[in-house]
C-alpha cells in the first residue's frame, strides 16, 4: 500500500532520482552474506544491526563490532578472491521496481538512480538493465549523501532546478532531510531497517510523499502534477 502527502508549495515534478539500497535493492541477503563471511549467525548479525542503527550507528559499525579493526576494502578483496564478491544481482531487486520505472517513463519524467554505494555497484546496476537516464554511485562521484554536492550532481544530470526533482529513499536523514535542504522534493519509502527505525523520528511535514512501496509512485506523481501545490490525503 502506498500513502501520499503533498506540500502546499511543491511545483510539478519533472525528474525523479531513486536511492539504491532498500529502495531498488533488498539488502537482506547482502547482510546475510556478510554474516556468513564473518562466521556470525545471520539472526545475530541482523539483531545487532537493528540495535546499532537505532542507536545512530552505521552498518560499518556492525562489521567493526564483530571484527574489531575491520578493513572494508581489504575484506571486499578477500571475498572477491574467494569467489564470494560483495554486491547484488537480479534476485535482490525489489519486485515493484521495473513496473515503477515503466510508470515513471510513461509520465515522460527524467529518471535517475543515485545512492551511497561502492564503485562495483555501477557494473552491478548496469547488469540489471534498469530503465534510467542516469546512474550515480557515490564512490565513483567522490561525494556521498547527505552532502549537498551529491544532490547538486543529480540536478546537473537532470538539467532541472532542484524544486522540480523528487528524490526517493528509505532514510529520513540522507533521503528526505538532505534533499529537502538542497531545495528538492522528497519521498520517504518505509522499508528496510532504516525505513522502520527512522520513522520514529517523524517524517518532515514538507516531504511530498510517504510510501510503503514503489508501486503507486507514478500515480501519485501524476495526480500531484495535475494539481501542484494541492494537499492530498494519506492512508494509514
Amino acid at each position: 500500500m502506498t500513502a501520499g502527502t503533498e506540500d502546499a508549495g511543491a511545483p510539478r515534478i519533472r525528474a525523479v532520482f531513486l536511492d539504491i539500497g532498500e529502495t531498488l535493492i533488498n539488502e537482506g541477503e547482502i547482510y546475510g552474506r556478510w554474516a556468513d563471511w564473518l562466521g556470525v549467525p545471520r539472526h545475530t548479525f541482523l539483531a545487532k544491526l537493528g540495535a546499532v542503527l537505532a542507536g545512530g550507528g552505521t552498518n560499518r559499525d556492525v562489521l567493526e563490532y564483530f571484527r574489531p579493526g575491520f578493513d572494508l576494502a581489504l575484506e571486499r578483496r578477500r571475498r572477491a578472491e574467494a569467489g564470494l564478491p560483495n554486491g547484488f544481482g537480479p534476485s535482490d531487486l525489489y519486485p515493484d521496481v521495473r513496473d515503477c520505472l515503466a510508470g515513471l517513463r510513461d509520465l515522460g519524467l527524467f529518471i535517475g538512480i543515485a545512492g551511497n554505494q561502492p564503485m562495483e555497484a555501477e557494473a552491478q546496476l548496469a547488469a540489471l538493465d534498469l530503465d534510467a537516464d542516469a546512474v550515480g554511485i557515490s564512490e565513483v562521484w567522490g561525494v556521498e549523501k547527505p552532502a549537498p554536492e551529491f544532490f547538486a550532481r543529480c540536478a546537473e544530470l537532470a538539467g532541472r532546478p532542484p524544486g522540480e526533482i523528487l528524490y526517493v529513499g528509505d532514510r529520513i536523514d540522507n533521503d528526505v532531510r538532505a534533499p529537502l535542504g538542497f531545495g528538492m522534493q522528497a519521498a520517504f519509502l518505509r522499508r528496510g531497517p532504516w525505513g522502520v527505525i527512522q520513522e520514529e523520528e517523524g517524517v518532515p511535514a514538507s516531504a511530498t510523499f510517504v510510501l510503503d512501496d514503489l508501486a503507486g509512485l507514478p500515480a501519485l506523481i501524476a495526480a500531484h502534477n495535475k494539481n501542484p501545490g494541492g494537499r492530498g490525503g494519506r492512508n494509514p
